[in-house]
């Protein structure tokens, strides 16, 4: 008797959503997003068992109330002399053989009064440059909000920098002159005035410390010259340090950011603004989801200076900080690599009247300790000018206080980047030379001092000739550097610096701490004081 047919089951899995199927496969548990009434009522006409979808929530309400406020704003740059024009304006730079390209060049000659058809000059990456034939003006495009109903508008300052007009067209097409309030370049902020016949529409200011990574996050701005554009994402960093500024202090989101976005609001789920799109990190030109935007906490205090006064005040102590690396903490004995290691002091300034000395680290700053070194810069910066404040040091391995007052900062100084020799290596030795930890080193003379253009107020062991597989080579030791101090104490001649090594050998050192000028410029050089296994290439 021939058996029945067994009938076919299919796993349960199946008729699952696929955003549950991925959970489950992976162990997962999946996790709707939507308040918890609507998780716990069923969908309406749904047969009992039967599985539920779920969908992100919507940013409609967020974009319906908050896309008046935010503008795209345009600036004329003066004509450059030069033949070759300029770079090409802020919003229209996209990536070679983009869809896009023939109708951003056709839309720039159209701006400047031109034709579509033209073949304007390219630039380094194979775009339209800015600053256009025969000297005519270029633009820049990007975005910004507005803070106050009387016509504020917030921006970046590199979208309005050296801006001969500048223009601010509002969601509705109005657009209406604008002029600079005020301006910060270290943390890219400008504050723009435009008079309007009836209030504008504002923006709020949110709190971006109360923004943890992985919450939803909204982007509206003017890429690409296309205003009024929404994009949604999480946010995906705190505090990122883009080696943009001494204040750096970036969110970083996935939210789609592009050129034109400079400047525009980015918004938390519910409507505030908690940072400015600023930049993006991009090797293609466009989006890559790695987008950065300067926090609410840092702008609002430098929005509000502009707008009372134009400028930002900040506090000054007047010293020079490198970071603490593992093998500086190691050369110094100290635990840890946090806080801020000292390697010059301006005089007159608070730093110096204060007692503080060279090879100090700074370990807490009013209170707050100092984790990483690119905290000093701002905890002194928005520091009440005139105020007297604790600070805590490492000296000489062990903990001091002190008291500071806080001077203003007049001048931003320069940040100079230290790199390593990429020529050839070049020879200027006398006859006195000697060589240490892959150093070729001699005492300062007026002929070595001529030829590395060495100021008089420095003195010390001048390198001439570095050792391409040491360490010293690997860690930007160059010819016409000079080592001014060693294990934290002054070095005139080699037998000095033999001295200094056994030491800190017979301390039980891995490294030496070296106290390098370069170009009157002061930074400590850790150098391990055996070779490094692995160091040199077979």
């Amino acid at each position: 008797m021939p058996h029945a047919p067994v009938p076919r089951s299919y796993p349960i899995f199946r008729r699952l959503p696929a955003a549950a199927l991925c959970a489950l496969l992976s162990g997962a548990v999946f996790l709707p997003a939507l308040p918890a009434a609507a998780q716990d009522a069923p969908a309406v006409g749904a047969q009992p068992g039967a599985s539920r979808t779920y969908a992100p929530p919507s940013f409609r309400d967020l974009a319906r109330t908050q896309i008046d406020t935010v503008v795209n704003i345009s600036s004329t740059q003066a004509p450059q002399p030069s033949a070759g024009g300029g770079r090409l304006p802020e919003g229209m730079d996209i990536p070679p053989g983009s869809p896009l390209e023939e109708f951003f060049r056709e839309f720039r000659n159209r701006q400047r009064g031109g034709h579509g058809n033209g073949s304007p000059e390219s630039g380094p990456n194979g775009g339209p440059q800015g600053g256009g034939p025969q000297g005519l003006p270029s633009m820049a495009l990007g975005s910004g909000f507005i803070i106050d109903p009387s016509g504020l508008i917030v921006t970046n300052n590199h979208v309005v920098s050296d801006a001969a007009e500048i223009a601010v067209t509002l969601h509705d097409g109005t657009k209406l002159p604008a002029k600079l309030v005020g301006s910060d370049a270290p943390t890219d902020l400008a504050l723009l005035k435009v008079e309007s016949a009836k209030p504008l529409t504002a923006a709020h200011w949110g709190d971006s410390e109360t923004v943890e990574v992985g919450d939803w996050v909204v982007a509206i701005g003017n890429p690409f010259g296309l205003g009024g554009s929404v994009t949604a994402g999480i946010l995906s960093a705190r505090a990122r340090d883009i080696q943009q500024g001494p204040y750096d202090e970036y969110l970083q989101t996935d939210a789609a950011i592009n050129r034109g976005n400079s400047g525009g609001p980015l918004y938390d789920a519910g409507g505030a603004v908690i940072g400015i799109n600023t930049a993006i990190y991009s090797p293609t030109g466009g989006s890559v989801g790695i987008g950065f935007a300067i926090p609410s906490s840092l702008a609002k205090p430098i929005i509000d200076q502009l707008k009372d006064g134009g400028k930002v005040r900040r506090g000054w102590l007047g010293v020079q900080v490198q970071r603490v690396t593992p093998d500086i903490a190691e050369s110094l004995g100290v635990e840890g690599s946090g806080g801020a290691l000292v390697t010059s002091i301006s005089p007159d300034s608070p730093a110096a009247s204060a007692g503080l000395r060279q090879g100090d680290v700074i370990t807490a700053f009013n209170g707050d300790p100092l984790e990483q070194m690119r905290q000093l810069p701002r905890l002194v910066a928005s520091t009440q000018i005139g105020s007297t404040v604790p600070m805590t040091l490492l000296r000489g391995g062990k903990q001091q206080s002190i008291q500071v007052t806080v001077g203003e900062l007049r001048d931003e100084p320069q940040q100079l980047a230290m790199s390593g020799s990429s020529g050839a290596p070049r020879s200027a030795q006398p006859e006195e030379s000697k060589s240490a930890l892959g150093l070729k080193l001699a005492p300062l003379t007026p002929g070595l001092r001529e030829t590395f253009a060495i100021g008089e107020d420095v003195d010390g062991l001048v390198v001439t000739e570095v050792d391409r597989d040491s360490a010293a080579s690997q860690r930007g030791l160059d010819l016409g550097d000079v080592i001014v101090e060693a294990g934290q104490e002054p070095v005139a001649t080699a037998a000095d610096l033999e001295t200094r090594i056994a030491k800190a050998k017979e301390q039980g050192r891995k490294t030496l701490l070296m106290l390098v000028s370069r170009g009157g410029d002061l930074r400590y050089v850790p150098l391990p004081l055996a070779p490094e296994i692995g160091g040199k290439k077979g």
